[in-house]
């Protein structure tokens, strides 16, 4: 592959090499910190705007995990990404009329923030013969222009999620809103962690909270540091996005 590549192209790539191994460590410092081991932290490459040749090329690094934020953009990358060596997760905003476009191409949607969009996911994952395994969005800055479901409106919708049998709630996701500091993070990351403690505490049929999906490019090491176990990076590990 890298022989096809062009000279700017390579270089991107040496950035790319450059921020993975970082990110690497980074991940392995805060994972001691916070008394847990590197493998206990999953990195997901947030992958939006990014070709799929510098994705697969991080995928040949050791990445793992892959994740789009826009389903037609998944959908004009899909035969490019490669699957043999890593799982792709839906991780925006999903409209129900979308749902049925990922439904088999995808291993866990991250945003589910509503039983009318479990339902459907449920509904399209039956038909597809496939189990969907999905993240609840909590709206923990309780921002109206995000997506997410109430802190307090939490338990009600795992209750009502819990009897679809095609689907299975694996964890939370969260996007806090932006702050001035370090420490407002934090706070943020240390509310989402104590529901997730909660709600782990109280698992039913089709529910196993098993990851706590918070973090991003600025914030990844915070987010490890009160308890997330999977974080979701892209401009610290492809470089400043580009927007056509």
């Amino acid at each position: 592959m890298m022989e096809k590549l062009s000279t700017e192209q390579l270089k991107r790539c040496d950035d790319i090499k450059a921020n993975y191994e970082t990110i690497i460590n980074n991940i392995a410092l805060a994972a001691k910190q916070s008394g847990r081991k590197p493998e206990d932290i999953t990195l997901l490459a947030a992958t939006k705007t990014v070709e799929p040749v510098f994705i697969n090329y991080a995928i040949s690094l050791g990445l793992k995990f892959i994740g789009e934020n826009k389903v037609q953009e998944l959908l004009s990358k899909y035969e490019e990404y490669d699957l043999n060596n890593a799982d792709l997760h839906f991780i925006g905003h999903l409209q129900t009329n979308k749902v049925r476009q990922l439904v088999g191409k995808v291993s866990m949607i991250q945003s589910v923030d509503s039983f009318r969009l479990a339902k459907e996911i449920s509904n399209r994952s039956a038909q597809n013969d496939v189990i969907t395994d999905i993240l609840i969005e909590v709206n923990i800055g309780r921002e109206e222009n995000k997506s997410g479901v109430l802190p307090e409106d939490l338990n009600k919708l795992i209750e009502e999620i819990s009897p679809l049998g095609s689907l299975r709630v694996k964890g939370l996701m969260s996007v806090p809103p932006i702050c001035d500091s370090k420490k407002e993070i934090s706070e943020y990351f240390d509310q989402m962690y104590k529901i997730f403690v909660d709600i782990s505490s109280k698992t039913s049929d089709n529910i196993n909270m098993d990851i706590l999906s918070m973090g991003m490019s600025e914030d990844y090491k915070e987010a490890i540091l009160s308890g997330a176990n999977m974080v979701r990076v892209g401009s610290a590990l492809f470089g400043t996005r580009i927007y056509r």
